[in-house]
């Protein structure tokens, strides 16, 4: 017994060791994962103190599967060059931090791009979109295996760079790849697919921006596209969370005032839009953090809903010059760059044009934007002066005409207004406006020219990213309120210096007394809290005004409409 005991032992580990590469391919195994698919943070190591968040991240991976693909634990990985500091982590390969290192925040400090609250709680930075929430919230919580290309960490400007990440488990496999150049522009390519059938997952900025720490800063928030018709622009109002829009899409993505998050497909035919809109709660007063108001936060993913998507992302400032010298795909009817990120509005066609002026003045003479506001002001006030002249003009016309009109009134002012008759005034009115030379609304034409220079520039202020922190005399920006108020101040004084010095011939005395101190307080109310920019453009084109009306008083023209002025006046004390 003793001996055939033996033989089955032997005839056992015989066994064994014939068989133990059979028995590694079919028994599962649960080995520690190498040292090499781990991605320690490309220019600095993982924090030393926070070894128990480590562990407790690669505590929470469960076992993988045979022919699994995942990291044991939590890692970064970043890269920079001139223009940016992106930071990835491998849990959900997704952007931690982006960081823009030619602007600051309004601490001052380089501007993180990356919403820390509204991602945490709906997602960071290419991470994958999906209609599975359960999905969703898989890919961009695993930990994936990151993988860096050639260069990656430092490399000189201009060379290539990659870095991918993979994760594979019995049902999905997804794979992530992100190319780099010295531009701001981030080529990317994900695909992933359940049980080997492709599944639609679209990479997504879903929250919003890192300088949005304010209401009016939420408000400016809006998802643009640009497809076969030209680019759009949908602000909060029009925005449904979820809702998908078909291609053609040259670019799409979404900005506040100043910074913009664009997908260019590489094959605008085959990609979609999904628009995200979601709530968080943001103090309503800085010095009161305790005081919540809701605000809505957008985001967008874009890619191709049929399989693998490939596309670029730029992440950065609205600067016109930047947007376009990125080229878009090829679409009919679309512009072939990004300049429809930067969207002036109705009054484009004259903000657009503005800027470029006051750019060409701001790099070729003074270097300073605010002194450039200066100068274009200047300008713009000397070649509206013809306009006043004949402002002038026609008010000295109409008052000479005003007896004759006042009798036509008195003439007619017994038929009722659906009359016929009263027609036959409105033909003598006429006649006597062609006889005199009278255009009714001459007076009114100098201040209609002058509103279209005012809401463009208001609308330029808010958009252009090269005024966002402009320093001028004692403002530190000039696309901000002016902080201690004395642009609106001036504004204020210099209309009512301007409205007193204007012969105003055809008004009423008591009419001319109100409007010399109620319009000039209505627009200090409106003007204070506007930007310091549009503050100083009305400002000075007030006081130049002022110097203008001085001048013009001193003329044949100006002296015949002051004394006919004060012969109204005289005549109206004598009749009370």
């Amino acid at each position: 017994m003793e001996r055939r005991l033996l033989l089955v032992f032997a005839l056992t580990f015989l066994v064994i060791v014939i068989f133990e590469p059979v028995l590694k391919k079919f028994l599962p195994q649960t080995p520690a994962a190498p040292a090499s698919s781990q991605v320690p943070t490309a220019t600095q190591p993982a924090a030393a103190s926070e070894p128990a968040k480590a562990a407790k991240s690669e505590a929470a991976v469960p076992a993988p599967a045979m022919g699994a693909k995942q990291a044991g634990n939590e890692s970064e990985t970043v890269i920079e060059n001139d223009f940016y500091r992106i930071t990835f982590t491998n849990r959900g390969a997704q952007v931690k931090s982006w960081i823009l290192k030619k602007y600051d925040d309004e601490r001052g400090k380089p501007l993180d791009l990356v919403n820390d609250t509204a991602a945490a709680k709906y997602g960071y930075p290419l991470s994958l979109w999906t209609y599975d929430a359960d999905l969703r919230s898989k890919l961009n919580s695993v930990l994936y295996v990151a993988i860096t290309g050639p260069k990656a960490n430092n490399p000189p400007p201009g060379s290539a760079r990659e870095l991918t990440f993979e994760y594979s488990d019995s049902e999905i496999s997804v794979r992530k790849t992100f190319h780099f150049d010295a531009t701001y522009l981030v080529k990317v390519e994900t695909s992933v697919a359940s049980k080997g059938a492709a599944v639609a997952a679209l990479p997504a900025w879903p929250a919003g921006f890192g300088d949005q720490t304010s209401l009016a800063t939420y408000r400016s928030s809006q998802i643009q596209h640009q497809y076969a018709g030209g680019a759009e622009s949908l602000d909060i109002k029009k925005v449904s969370g979820g809702a998908t829009l078909n291609g053609p899409v040259a670019w799409a993505g979404i900005s506040d005032s100043y910074f913009t998050a664009d997908f260019l497909p590489d094959d605008p035919q085959k990609a979609s839009l999904i628009t995200l809109r979601n709530a968080i709660e943001i103090p309503r007063d800085p010095q009161k953090p305790a005081e919540k108001t809701p605000v809505d936060v957008l985001g967008v993913a874009v890619g191709n809903l049929q399989g693998t998507t490939s596309e670029r992302v730029y992440a950065g400032p609205k600067s016109m010059q930047v947007l376009e010298s990125i080229s878009v795909p090829a679409i009919s009817g679309a512009a072939p760059d990004l300049r429809g990120a930067l969207n002036f509005g109705f009054w484009g066609a004259i903000a657009r044009p503005l800027f470029i002026w006051l750019r060409w003045t701001h790099d070729r003479w003074v270097h300073n934007w605010g002194w450039a506001i200066v100068i274009q002001t200047a300008i713009i006030a000397i070649a509206l002066l013809p306009l006043r002249i004949s402002q002038m003009k026609s008010a000295l016309k109409m008052q000479k005409a005003a007896p004759q009109i006042k009798a036509l009134q008195e003439k007619y002012k017994k038929y009722s207004m659906r009359d016929p008759r009263k027609q036959e005034m409105n033909k003598e009115m006429a006649d006597l406006y062609k006889r005199e030379g009278v255009n009714p609304v001459g007076g009114c034409v100098p201040l209609l020219v002058q509103l279209p220079f005012i809401w463009a520039y208001y609308k330029m202020l808010g958009t252009a990213i090269d005024l966002r922190h402009a320093h001028w005399l004692w403002i530190h920006d000039l696309s901000s309120r002016d902080p201690y108020f004395i642009l609106p101040i001036l504004l204020v004084v210099s209309m009512i210096l301007t409205q007193r010095m204007t012969p105003q011939a055809g008004m009423d005395p008591s009419q001319q007394k109100l409007m010399n101190w109620t319009m000039p307080l209505m627009m200090g109310f409106i003007f204070y809290n506007l930007a310091a920019g549009l503050n100083l453009y009305y400002a000075e084109s007030n006081l130049i005004s002022i110097a203008q009306q001085a001048i013009m008083n001193r003329t044949t023209l100006g002296q015949e409409m002051r004394e006919m002025a004060l012969k109204r006046a005289r005549k109206k004390d004598k009749d009370k």
